[in-house]
């Protein structure tokens, strides 16, 4: 009896239960290989969105005075930039969620290109400020896309991994930009910012229209789906071709259900879905500690130019090598860290008795995914407070430049660790929503980011570069309760959430089931009344009457022994039956 109580537990009746055979598939067909490429792809086009913002802070002075404007004005770019990069995911991230990451991806560039081509040839303010805009809501896609890549073809015992790489490519953006910028504008001016910028994102997007396949559960499942139209890529084509050419691992039932499951998973792209995610009780702590630690983060980073220029006398292309601690510690972070968070669930799971199968999904059901990932956040956020606290007073105090800089690298590698387990738990608990969840994320993040880096220099004129660094690092402090709180009151507040969306599910079901059964009746009433009409000879007796008549003249009629008042009253109703059903114009 034990025996077949494990069995059934690890999914030996998967016969009788078809939905566990999709389980037990693997959870993604693309080969480690074609994986590899598919996250390089992603980390690439996620780096236009930072470097987009950071590579056009050593224009700033130039542009003001090309085009006799006031420093405010040009700084106003920048925070409409920020902006835009909060709100345009929440469209772009609901769209790739229904439609496919690729078309997704495709929408991006294309705005992306358009608005750089603009802002080379534009010559006056308002299209300078309107062609920001347009290019931070090309550019910042790319970032809730590329998580929503790693949520469709890694699986949660591997996505930190996974996803450390991919965001990899934004963590360089800010390290680089500035450095970038900086050697354009003094040797070949501005406009050769977003010249650069179209050219490395046209051969990006060639790349993208030409081999990067579509990922997009809804879209293509596991992968084994081939996709159709613009979904369609040339990497998708030979894994096509490969499965019809070698015999595939799962049964043609299986692949049907797949089938049937992606489209059944498609609806309209709703943006709301976003905002949904940041009224939640688990998803709002997460998403407003996140928010709180990336605009600390953008506090640090925005300030260096302005405070660095009067403490060390730096022109534009020195403050951009300031970034370079910045950059490694970043990256870093997103090779090292992943790693650990795929270590800390692994533990977990073994804790807790769960197998952890290479290429399964894990169902999260009862797993404490909040503390699986938030135990490796926490220990980072207290380190990187007492660093911020450091940094600040090494600069208040005018330190050597090697205090600051060293400073700032630990910083980087503590800030973007924790960056990455809010990143990879938000996609953990809202799972089909990769695209939606990201983009509420980013939502939080860049419109908090937007009002504190237009903040940080007012802080530090009136509280000091030292007070202003150790208020930020408690305000970190202050709010770590509110992880605590996560990890101890997620997993029924997940749980509870999951009941809910069931009970709407089978609504929605139960409404579809009997609006289905009422047609069902309404097509059965009618077969059955075409069936009585008298085109169909069941109650029209005109012809049979007169086919008797007939025999009746030539003496070959049976005889008849029913009464006539008999005959003549069932003559009667079945005429009347007969006006009533048949039209008038068929009856005699």
């Amino acid at each position: 009896m034990v025996s077949t109580t494990e069995q059934e537990r690890n999914g030996d009746n998967r016969e009788k239960d078809p939905e566990t055979a999709i389980v037990e598939a693997p959870y993604c067909s693309f080969s480690r290989g074609e994986k590899a490429f598919i996250v390089t792809c992603v980390s690439a086009a996620a780096f236009f969105s930072p470097v987009s913002s950071n590579i056009y802070f050593p224009a700033l002075n130039v542009l003001a005075a090309e085009l006799n404007v006031s420093n405010t004005l040009i700084n106003l770019t920048l925070t409409s930039f920020l902006i835009f990069q909060g709100l345009a995911p929440t469209f772009i991230g609901s769209f790739s969620d229904v439609a496919g990451r690729r078309p997704a991806y495709l929408i991006c560039f294309i705005l992306y290109l358009a608005a750089n081509i603009g802002l080379a040839l534009q010559t006056n303010y308002a299209a300078l400020f309107i062609l920001r805009c347009l290019q931070s809501s090309g550019s910042s896609g790319t970032v809730t896309l590329a998580i929503g890549v790693v949520a469709d073809i890694a699986t949660t015992a591997e996505r930190g991994t996974y996803l450390g790489y991919a965001i990899a490519g934004v963590l360089l953006g800010p390290a680089f930009g500035p450095l970038i910028g900086g050697v354009l504008t003094q040797y070949l001016g501005w406009r050769s910012i977003f010249w650069f910028l179209t050219i490395v994102a046209g051969v990006v997007l060639l790349i993208f229209m030409i081999f990067f396949p579509e990922t997009c559960r809804a879209i293509v499942g596991n992968g084994s789906i081939p996709p159709n139209g613009w979904n369609m890529s040339a990497l998708n084509w030979n894994q096509l071709r490969r499965q019809k050419t070698t015999s595939s691992d799962q049964p043609i039932e299986a692949l049907e259900e797949l089938r049937t499951k992606a489209r059944a998973a498609r609806r309209i792209p709703n943006p709301a879905d976003s905002l949904r995610i940041l009224f939640e009780k688990e998803g709002g702590l997460i998403l407003l500690f996140s928010a709180v630690l990336f605009a600390g983060f953008y506090g640090i980073v925005g300030a260096i130019p302005s405070q660095y220029v009067l403490i060390y006398g730096f022109n534009d292309l020195q403050i951009g090598l300031c970034y370079i601690p910045v950059g490694i510690g970043a990256m870093v972070s997103a090779l090292l860290q992943g790693r650990l968070i795929d270590w800390n669930f692994k533990r977990h799971a073994k804790r807790l008795g769960i197998p952890i199968t290479k290429g399964r999904q894990q169902v999260l059901k009862d797993f404490p995914i909040e503390r699986a990932r938030l135990e490796v956040a926490l220990p980072m956020i207290y380190i990187s407070s007492c660093l911020l606290i450091g940094y600040g007073w090494a600069i208040e105090y005018n330190a050597h430049l090697a205090a600051p800089l060293v400073l700032l690298f630990f910083v980087a590698l503590t800030l973007t660790g924790s960056f990455n387990v809010m990143s990879t738990l938000i996609v953990d608990l809202h799972p089909g929503k990769a695209g939606a969840a990201t983009a509420a994320n980013n939502l939080a993040r860049c419109l908090l980011g937007a009002g504190f880096t237009a903040a940080i220099i007012p802080m530090i004129d009136r509280m000091g570069r030292g007070w202003t660094y150790t208020f930020m690092a408690f305000v970190w402090l202050l709010l770590t309760p509110l992880l605590l709180a996560t990890i101890k009151y997620g997993p029924s507040w997940r749980e509870a959430r999951r009941v809910r969306d069931e009970k709407a599910k089978a609504k929605v079901e139960e409404n579809e089931s009997k609006t289905s059964t009422t047609a069902t009746i309404e097509n059965g009433t009618a077969e059955k009344m075409m069936e009585e009409s008298p085109t169909n000879g069941t109650v029209a007796r005109p012809n049979e009457e007169a086919q008797a008549a007939e025999e009746a003249d030539s003496g070959d009629a049976p005889v008849r022994t029913a009464p006539v008042e008999a005959t003549a009253r069932g003559k009667e109703t079945e005429v009347e039956a007969f006006e009533k059903i048949a039209p008038s114009t068929e009856r005699a």
